[in-house]
This record gives structure tokens, sequence and C-alpha cells, in this order.
């Protein structure tokens, strides 16, 4: 299963970023094979549908779930049509490298 998790930077010891549609990069992370990927977000600076365009991005790479500190008002309904799952996680100094750990617990 792949997992989305919103992050403030491109390591292991970055920390989650509490805005999904504006964060600075996803980690893609692979609870099968523990494969780890950074992908800036290109929309954090987008005009409008900042949430959808975003949701279009992690979806493209399968997800299954998303780990962020909070989610747009019109993000869930979007999310629970794709069959994708919001995890919100509401601790800013989590770190990605925890997050994981958790993840595979």
């Amino acid at each position: 299963m792949k997992i989305a998790i919103t992050s403030t930077g491109i390591s292991l010891e970055s920390t989650i970023d509490p805005r999904f549609g504006r964060c600075a990069f996803f980690v893609i992370y692979d609870t099968a094979t523990h494969a780890i990927e950074f992908i800036p977000n290109p929309n954090k600076d987008a005009e409008e549908d900042v949430g959808p365009l975003s949701v279009k991005l992690v979806e493209s790479r399968n997800v299954s779930k998303i780990v962020s500190g909070e989610f747009g008002v019109k993000i869930k309904s979007l999310l629970d049509s794709l069959k994708i799952q919001m995890i919100v996680l509401k601790d800013p100094k989590k770190q990605i490298k925890d997050i994981i750990k958790m993840l595979n617990h």
C-alpha cells in the first residue's frame, strides 16, 4: 500500500507539513517495499483549486491513504469518492521517519 505524507522538507528528519494542499513536499511511502519518494508540491503557490490539484497529484501515485495535519473542507468528499483515507496528525513536530515507523506497526 502506498501512503502520502505531507512534509516540510526532503529528508526523513523533516516534519509533517500541517497543510495538505499547500504542503512543501509529499512523501510517498510504500509499505510493501519500504520505498520512499519525495515529490515537490507544484500546487503550493497556486491561486485556486490547490486541494483538488494536490489530490490529483497523489492519486497519480496510487496512494490509499494521506497523512497530513489538516485537510481543506472540499477535500473529504473528493477523497471519499476516490476511496483514499485521510489521517489527521495534529503533532507539528512529528518527523517523517517517526510517521513511517508508526505506519509500519
